[in-house]
């Protein structure tokens, strides 16, 4: 009885058309947003802000431009990491090169420059799809790292290779505290997310749609394989590039190359598996879920070790941290391939009818 659509009656296009058509959904989803931003800014400390609420809303923009190319369009991709080191290096060139940029627009046009890079290594999956379409993104990984290592103009000329992000301000505020980073980040996020969710239920959502499940397919009824993929790879590197701007000026302050390796590519990937292809509640779920475990992990291991009495090390609880990624990747694959959004989507049918057995 709790989560009952009966009553709820469509008397227009638009309502029947909305992204939350059901009430309950629509109160979720708004009490969420209320709490996001007008509790937790007043009850979170600092830890919980740079440990926990500002890595997993970047990263969970980053997921969402992931799941983009994978879980909509049906697009292999290990090169997400690249992707957010365009986008911060974009950004950082453009705010020293063009000062009178504010770094929120130099952010944004760092998505664009990384859109670009995006479609480049995205023509191979006009030829190429698996397998094959994973070896060439995951070329451009290596082949991105190489150039923000070795051309230094890309670094400013700095001698150790490590750049420091502008301070941020707005209308003459500055924007350096915990509280305005992650409101910033979520803002973002929020915006973006919304965004995602209107194309993906628009005709480009359902041409990425019709070439995941069949490209040949699609191409027979009129879906243009080349645009369906060539948009998805610069949406998808867009949103991502975007990340890693917000990752680079907001969470990190200073950065190397070496922050958008490869691990950060399989990070996000993790993260949509995990959380479910093809949903960007999933995204939010799986960002959240990757970021908790190993805070979780170093703080339950520790105590339960002491109690059997054996003396974990950091390094035991790390190795620890990889076989439980490990775990739930096979377990997600082999049980629930759509992830945490899919257990959530059965906790609402069940929701419906409960507590009656029929």
């Amino acid at each position: 009885m709790i989560y009952r659509e009966a009553g709820q009656y469509k008397v227009s296009y638009e309502a029947d058309q909305a992204i939350f058509p059901i009430a309950q959904d629509r109160f979720l989803i708004l009490a969420l947003l209320a709490v996001a931003f007008f509790v937790v800014p007043f009850v979170a400390t600092e830890y919980l802000y740079r440990a926990v609420l500002i890595p997993t809303v970047i990263l969970a923009l980053a997921a969402i431009g992931l799941n983009v190319l994978m879980g909509y369009c049906g697009q292999v991709s290990l090169g997400s990491g690249a992707f957010m080191a365009v986008g911060a290096y974009a950004a950082y060139n453009l705010s020293i090169r063009l000062p009178f940029l504010n770094p929120f627009v130099c952010i944004l046009l760092g998505g664009f420059f990384a859109a670009a890079v995006g479609v480049v290594f995205g023509a191979p999956s006009l030829r190429i799809k698996g397998f094959y379409l994973a070896c060439a993104t995951l070329a451009a990984q290596f082949f991105i790292d190489w150039v923000f290592l070795r051309v230094k103009y890309f670094t400013n000329y700095a001698p150790s290779g490590s750049v420091n992000a502008p301070p941020l301000q707005m209308f003459g505020y500055d924007l350096s505290s915990p509280v305005a980073n992650y409101m910033v980040a979520l803002g973002f996020t929020v915006v973006l997310a919304l965004a995602v969710k209107n194309i993906v239920r628009g005709h480009i959502g359902r041409q990425w749609m019709a070439i995941r499940d069949m490209d040949i397919a699609a191409e027979i009824i009129g879906v243009r394989p080349m645009y369906a993929k060539l948009s998805a790879f610069a949406v998808s590197s867009f949103l991502i590039g975007v990340a890693g701007g917000l990752w680079a000026f907001i969470y990190l302050g200073s950065w190397e190359p070496a922050a958008f390796s490869i691990d950060r590519s399989f990070q996000l990937m993790f993260m949509v598996i995990i959380g479910g292809l093809g949903s960007i509640l999933g995204s939010f779920l799986g960002a959240a879920f990757i970021i908790l475990l190993p805070i979780f992990l170093n703080q339950a291991l520790p105590p339960i070790g002491g109690l059997v009495g054996w003396k974990i090390s950091t390094a035991t609880v790390s190795h620890f941290e990889a076989m439980a990624f490990g775990a739930l990747i096979v377990f997600f694959l082999v049980v629930e391939p759509h992830g945490l959004a899919r257990l959530w989507s059965i906790a609402k049918e069940k929701l419906r009818l409960w507590p009656f057995p029929h």
